[in-house]
């Protein structure tokens, strides 16, 4: 486990933010932004799976979809040939340590940089359970930091199970 950057709590907090976003669909509050090279935002997401009944709609697959996507659209615009797809050079943060889906697609868009909240001790897949971002027998392997603002990303979570389990 690598040592957070301070600029990675302050992408943290955008991450938050669209965590908090998950709560007025009844989504699990989950959220991820996939930061450019040059710092900016690419793309953002967060769980919306009981929003679009699609059970692969986790927070750090549409911000990867959205940042793909807009970097094809900023390749093409450039008149580069490449798909953009590879998101090399691209930073992935997420309230919770990505699962096993997740971080197979974290591993195949090329992302090198993971940072995460919470630890997800039943799930997560970037030293948990797995550590599918760093199995050395992969194509690709990503630099992890973890625990960055866990205890606020741990809340959110707790809270809302709370509440769900109250109910």
């Amino acid at each position: 486990m690598t040592s957070p950057e301070p600029r990675h709590a302050e992408w943290m907090g955008l991450a938050l933010s669209e965590a908090r976003q998950a709560l007025a669909t009844a989504d699990v509050p989950i959220g991820a932004v996939v930061i450019g090279p040059d710092g900016t935002v690419l793309g953002a997401g967060r769980n919306e799976r009981e929003a679009l009944g699609d059970p692969t709609a986790h927070a750090e697959m549409v911000a990867i979809r959205e940042a793909a996507a807009r970097l094809r659209e900023r390749r093409a615009d450039e008149g580069a040939r490449d798909d953009g797809w590879r998101l090399a050079d691209c930073t992935l943060v997420v309230t919770l340590e990505p699962c096993a889906m997740c971080a197979g697609a974290v591993v195949l868009a090329r992302i090198p940089r993971v940072v995460f909240g919470a630890w997800d001790e039943k799930a997560g897949a970037a030293g948990s359970v797995f550590d599918i971002l760093r199995e050395r027998r992969l194509n690709h392997w990503v630099e992890v930091y973890g625990g960055v603002r866990e205890q606020e990303c741990g809340d959110l979570l707790r809270d809302f199970f709370a509440k769900h389990r109250g109910a």
